[in-house]
């Protein structure tokens, strides 16, 4: 009991911060809008529709999974800013396990990052994507196991860094890379094999894939179809979340 209580106390601290902050929601939905209307609109222009699709609809699922990459990376911050305040050291001390500290701030992140996402999937009309009502459903819950996986990843390195400087250095170094090698701007058969190869170890790889799966179905096809099935996409979000936590569980308490 209580260590639900502290995922609960942890998962409703974020949340509450990040609501309070409103510079913070604002530009967190404004970026993916950004790449989507400016850079898609301008990459548009450049790149003629392939197997029916325009591009700005190709990347749709790309923008929602740096939606994701983004939110759930950062929000691994909170540990640095609770280490550098003391926050983290009343944590410590309350009588709970340390893989439930690390639950709450995976869930925390998983939370604010499906709230983003909800919040861009709305605009799937202006885009001229037709979604029914149970791929909606399928494309949040996708996004949320998707998220749980990267917050868990940013986790892990979130434990080996004590200051904001260090970590955002890192951070920026993992991000880019993580998220131009995911299929996310321009598919993955069309990169050079040594990148392709690079790409299957990269979890928002099979995050984005997914989304593609969900969203298209059968509508991509060519060089747009997605790359992998949907049973093999989710068995590597799950398993790469189980892999995190275990790893998050296993350094912060060795650490702390």
């Amino acid at each position: 009991m209580n260590d639900l209580n502290a995922i609960y106390v942890i998962v409703m601290r974020e949340l509450k911060k990040f609501v309070r902050e409103k510079s913070r929601l604002v530009s967190s939905i404004a970026r993916p809008l950004i790449w989507l209307f400016l850079v898609g609109a301008g990459m548009s222009r450049l790149v003629s529709p392939r197997a029916g699709m325009p591009y700005t609809r190709f990347i749709f699922p790309g923008i929602l999974g740096m939606t994701i990459l983004f939110s759930s990376i950062f929000s691994s911050i909170s540990i640095i800013w609770d280490k550098e305040f003391g926050f983290l050291k009343e944590i410590l001390v309350a009588p709970v396990r340390r893989s439930s500290i690390v639950m709450g701030k995976a869930l925390s992140g998983t939370a604010v990052s499906t709230i983003q996402v909800f919040i861009v999937l709305m605009v799937f009309p202006v885009i001229g994507v037709r979604l029914s009502f149970f791929q909606i459903i399928s494309t949040l819950v996708v996004s949320l196991l998707v998220a749980f996986s990267i917050s868990s990843f940013g986790i892990v390195i979130a434990t080996f860094y004590e200051n904001y400087e260090s970590f955002s250095v890192i951070m920026n170094f993992i991000i880019m890379p993580m998220f131009f090698l995911s299929g996310a701007m321009y598919p993955l058969k069309l990169l050079p094999s040594a990148l392709r190869w690079a790409s299957r170890f990269n979890p928002l790889t099979y995050g984005v894939d997914a989304l593609k799966n969900t969203m298209f179905q059968a509508q991509a096809a060519g060089p747009l179809a997605p790359d992998f099935s949907f049973q093999a996409d989710m068995l590597v979000i799950v398993l790469s979340s189980v892999v995190f936590v275990l790893l998050a569980s296993f350094f912060f308490e060795r650490r702390q």
